[in-house]
């Protein structure tokens, strides 16, 4: 009987959730500042939210296929940081995390 190695993707899952939870919080954040000045902010914070989701979805696919995931969280990070200026580097930080762990560990 031949043993296969299983790879445990907590990791991966934690800062994917986490990237995502701050993704999501700071495109709500731009949604509510509409008034504020700048008019293109609720597309941007509408951008953010959808690509946080990416983010939630790459999350649970991790556990099934990592290569998918970690795409899924790179196109995430990207979206995230076109959608919200300077207040999302830190979720989209730890989305890239998610996504190049889930891409290279073996």
């Amino acid at each position: 009987m031949k043993r296969t190695k299983t790879i445990s993707r907590t990791f991966e899952m934690i800062m994917g959730i986490i990237g995502s939870v701050i993704g999501i919080f700071s495109g709500s954040f731009l949604i509510f500042l509409e008034h504020v000045g700048q008019t293109h902010t609720p597309f941007l914070g509408l951008v953010a939210i959808i690509a946080s989701v990416l983010g939630l979805a790459s999350t649970y696919y991790v556990s099934k296929n990592s290569e998918i995931a970690g795409v899924g969280f790179v196109l995430a990070t990207m979206f995230v940081i076109v959608g919200s200026d300077y207040i999302n580097v830190l979720g989209a930080i730890f989305l890239l995390i998610a996504g190049v762990s889930a891409l290279f560990r073996k």
